[in-house]
């Protein structure tokens, strides 16, 4: 079984050597005296180490692989080459900030770019603006990051929480039943979606039995796992994220709860899945992105099928959903800089908000202008726990895509919450 931990040691090491960085897939970090005008750097600020380290190494690979196709097509801006500079912010807001500053003040990274905790993307999103400088939130999921707390400068690629839940809670509801009970991680992201299963729980009549909150980085589930077996819900919610997930369902294994309640959730990452033993690999989730099927790739994406074989060959493993979510923003974010001529933040967000674009799925999506929300589907997979006998990691069986605008909150909702103030 793959490993796929970063760990701090091993995250200073490879960071210090700039070449070896982008061959081991995490960013490149520049240490050269060269001038401005010589290269665009973007700032990545990244959970590296941590319950998130697996999420943040997947994004940052696919990120590199997009920044390397607009370095050999020559760059943006009539020929400018494009590098980054990353920072570990260690799942804390207050140094993920600290870093961002680092990022623009010292090293003039003239965009930003991360990361997994959405904690940490709505605190780096405020710092951001606070410095006039562009920053796309690549995987952190809060509503509030693209609602009460939207910014002209911050943009979302990954889904809302109100997208996750919506996606996959009316479908949940109607396959298991309606008596739920859910265990959420104690933060943002967590909370966000918490609501969102509520606002479905409350249109289709179902009953929430019990929500226990956990702290990240939780390793003991069994206080939580006993209430569950107790309560006898005709669905287990499991909201909790990276090395939590992974615990999560191993101790569900454990106590036997695996086979007699069914299990799903609003997402479920592959490298969760990865890691954890073939027993404990159960359940319906949403899917954010796979790398398999013509629901989610279409039938002739070049783009998609090169992008696929290409991460598989330089890393030996499929890209994940993380992968996609990297390689997109870096790709729309130096797409917005060129077209912009300009990085300069408002000229970038007014280039990038409702600019129509085809990328590594099925279908035509945009940055929404009124939020800045990516706006593009969800799918619904089942684990196949063993794999397939010609891919291992082909382990979801996608049974149901969902449109954005079906899922997502309309735009008049938006503005009740959604007060985005330009300079």
């Amino acid at each position: 079984m793959t490993d796929f931990k970063v760990d701090r040691k091993t995250f200073l090491t490879t960071a210090a050597i700039a070449s070896a960085g982008a061959a081991a897939g995490f960013p490149t970090i520049l240490r050269s005296t060269a001038s401005a005008k010589d290269v665009i750097k973007i700032g990545l600020d990244y959970e590296y180490t941590g319950v998130y380290a697996a999420y943040a190494q997947s994004e940052t690979r696919g990120a590199m692989m997009a920044m390397d196709a607009w370095n050999a097509r020559g760059g943006v801006m009539g020929g400018t080459r494009v590098t980054t500079v990353s920072e570990d912010n260690d799942n804390n807001p207050g140094i993920a900030v600290e870093k961002a500053r680092k990022l623009v003040n010292v090293d003039k990274c003239a965009a930003l770019m991360g990361s997994i905790n959405s904690s940490v993307s709505l605190a780096v999103s405020g710092a951001a603006n606070a410095m006039n400088i562009l920053y796309i939130d690549s995987g952190g999921h809060a509503d509030a990051v693209t609602g009460a707390d939207c910014k002209y400068s911050t943009f979302r690629t990954c889904h809302s929480t109100w997208m996750e839940t919506h996606a996959t809670g009316f479908s949940l509801g109607k396959k298991f039943g309606k008596k739920w009970y859910l265990i959420t991680p104690d933060y943002a992201f967590g909370h966000a979606l918490d609501a969102g299963y509520r606002d479905v729980a409350k249109k289709i009549g179902a009953t929430i039995v019990g929500d226990d909150l956990t702290p990240l980085g939780t390793t003991d589930f069994s206080p939580y796992l006993t209430k569950v077996l107790g309560a006898k819900p005709d669905l287990l919610l499991v909201l909790v994220q990276g090395d939590d997930f992974v615990n999560c369902l191993k101790q569900a294994h454990e106590f036997g709860l695996v086979g007699k309640i069914p299990i799903g959730g609003p997402q479920v990452e592959l490298e969760a899945v990865w890691a954890l033993p073939e027993a404990a690999r159960v359940g319906f989730w949403g899917v954010e992105w796979y790398y398999k099927g013509a629901n989610v790739l279409g039938t002739n994406n070049k783009l998609a099928t090169n992008f696929v074989n290409e991460y598989r060959k330089k890393y030996h493993t499929p890209p994940t959903a993380r992968s996609a979510f990297g390689y997109i923003t870096m790709d729309r974010l130096l797409w917005g800089i060129n077209q912009a001529k300009s990085t300069n933040a408002a000229k970038i967000a007014h280039a990038l908000a409702g600019a129509k674009f085809q990328t590594i799925f099925e279908g035509t999506t945009y940055y929404r202008a009124a939020d800045h929300q990516l706006m593009w589907p969800m799918w619904l997979g089942g684990i196949r726990a063993k794999g397939t006998p010609q891919d291992k990691y082909d382990v979801f069986d996608i049974v149901d895509r969902q449109e954005p605008d079906s899922i997502e909150q309309s735009i008049a909702e938006k503005a009740k919450v959604c007060k985005m103030v330009w300079p």
